[in-house]
């Protein structure tokens, strides 16, 4: 491991943003927050998208990492500690300083901040409450943060930091504790767990928090504050806001009398040895942004790495499931696992991606969070591969075809959703639109439905749209032609290009100007 001293910013810069592409952020903010006088920056929910790559996509993000120093040797980390690559940290006001500049430049709208483990997790987790604070208390900065929170980190610390970001996510690594086992013997599963516990929980008592105090307002407006109400609002609301830190994670060994008022003591106290432990800076300030702000309140997410080791889309999709089910995540990302070390239990150098594969689990993924559906019902042991030229719902339905064809006039809500090619809008607009007037096919097209996939799975007024037979082997066939070239250059595609700050910007293809304009105004 080569640390270098006395490397520019600029430097810096070039080594941790490469160094963090493999870290997946590909979501909108999930927070609106305004900006206010005095403050710079603001959330928009919708989207922060607004420059482009030479590539083509959106930069929305400043993408870096804390350092690329790690005490771990994970066998599919580039940042593995037996790695002979240069290393180096930025300090928390360098992050700052990088962050201000680029925003106000119009490169970015937030910071997504992650990080290898300098020293201790403890430690790494200060340097990065240290430059969000200063980020929101000294720079004023009201924009989107995503953090990567750190397994085995003081309780306290991660509580901290929620105040601070938008977003935490703590990253699964592989889908099962065998892979994790196996490639990163000084990881666990119950470590990584634990946090995201805490997160959870956190986050349902700041929501439980909000909806008391928009009750009690109520109760307040009604009654008038009138003497027989017990207490005033403005009371009710200083109770309320004693108890936000000390009752939210359920946390037994943190001990926060107030908000944004929290002892360090403990921070620190599960490393031993460690001597380089940073002081928190104080919670009170002008600003105070941990007292006004809620808990990660775009929620959390995590990652998972594909390809690494030798699990079935069967087993990924069930984690990814538990996953959305027992800790209310709003994202699971999946990386396809680019070969980056030589190592006897990884794929070989020169090994391509299995994007297509990434791509599969990803349009699964949408179906479980929003169509309905069941990682049962989407792949089982006898069958634990996605269809390699069919898209995940196209399978379904060419193998259930005993729910087809679905009347369009009739059928209910649930059922026109699991429709290939109808989306939520689309059957939303259809439930809608019938209601005054019996649907056709012309119609379906101006609703946004992709007729030449749910042509042979519907039928308006008792009629399909074409003679089709409905038979497994007819269908599978007329709805892979057309996609067949598109599918076969994802899959051979040997190249993985990660979107860098330092590209040339000159576009392959132009945006058109109502993608120009969007991205303006951070709507993408």
């Amino acid at each position: 491991m080569l640390i270098q001293e006395n490397l520019t910013l600029q430097q810096k810069l070039e080594i941790l943003s490469d160094a963090a592409k493999y870290d997946v952020a590909c979501t909108s903010s999930g927070a609106d927050r305004r900006g206010k006088k005095g403050t710079i920056g603001s959330a928009v929910s919708c989207g922060i998208c607004h420059s482009f790559a030479a590539d083509g996509r959106c930069i929305s993000l400043l993408k870096i990492l804390l350092t690329n120093e790690c005490i771990y040797d994970c066998r599919y980390c580039v940042n593995r500690i037996s790695n002979d690559t240069v290393r180096t940290s930025f300090t928390p006001e360098e992050i700052c300083t990088l962050t201000m500049e680029f925003y106000r430049r119009n490169y970015i709208e937030g910071l997504f901040l992650s990080s290898g483990i300098l020293r201790t997790p403890n430690y790494t987790m200060e340097q990065i409450y240290q430059a969000l604070f200063l980020l929101r208390e000294k720079y004023r900065f009201w924009g989107y943060i995503h953090v990567k929170a750190i397994p085995g980190a003081d309780p306290e610390l991660i509580e901290r930091v929620g105040h601070l970001a938008d977003r935490m996510s703590i990253n699964l690594e592989l889908p099962t504790g065998d892979g994790l086992k196996k490639l990163a013997p000084a990881k666990t599963r119950e470590r990584i767990l634990t946090p995201m516990r805490q997160i959870q929980k956190g986050i349902r008592q700041d929501q439980y928090m909000v909806e008391e105090r928009k009750r009690e307002k109520k109760i307040y407006l009604g009654s008038g504050a009138s003497a027989s109400g017990g207490r005033s609002h403005t009371a009710a609301q200083s109770d309320a806001s004693s108890v936000k830190i000390s009752s939210k994670a359920g946390l037994a060994e943190t001990k926060i009398s107030a908000v944004g008022t929290a002892s360090p003591s403990g921070i620190g106290k599960h490393d031993s040895g460690n001597t380089g432990t940073a002081s928190l800076p104080s919670a009170r300030s002008a600003l105070h942004y941990e007292q006004k702000s809620r808990f990660v309140p775009a929620g959390q997410s995590t990652q998972m790495i594909i390809g690494a080791t030798p699990e079935t889309d069967h087993q990924i999709l069930q984690v990814t499931e538990a996953l959305y089910q027992k800790f209310d995540l709003k994202r699971v990302f999946f990386s396809a696992y680019t070969a980056v070390n030589d190592d006897s239990e990884l794929p070989a150098l020169g090994t391509k991606p299995p994007l297509l594969r990434e791509h599969r689990l990803y349009q699964a993924d949408w179906l479980l969070r929003f169509y309905g559906f069941d990682a049962s019902e989407l792949l089982t042991e006898e069958r634990p591969y996605f269809h390699q030229e069919l898209d995940p719902k196209c399978d379904w339905a060419i193998r259930h075809l005993e729910n087809f064809p679905v009347e369009i006039n009739r059928a209910d809500y649930t059922q026109i959703l699991r429709v290939p090619g109808i989306g939520v809008k689309s059957a939303r607009r259809i439930v809608q639109a019938r209601r005054s007037a019996k649907l056709d096919f012309p119609d379906l097209k101006k609703f946004g439905v992709v007729l030449k996939r749910a042509a042979y799975f519907i039928t308006c007024n008792g009629k399909m749209m074409n003679p089709t037979k409905i038979e497994e082997e007819y269908l599978t066939h007329m709805l892979t032609a057309d996609g067949r070239s598109q599918t076969r250059q994802l899959a051979d595609q040997s190249e993985f290009h990660q979107l860098s700050l330092f590209d040339d910007f000159a576009l392959a293809s132009q945006p058109s100007a109502a993608d120009t304009v969007k991205s303006l105004t951070g709507q993408m």
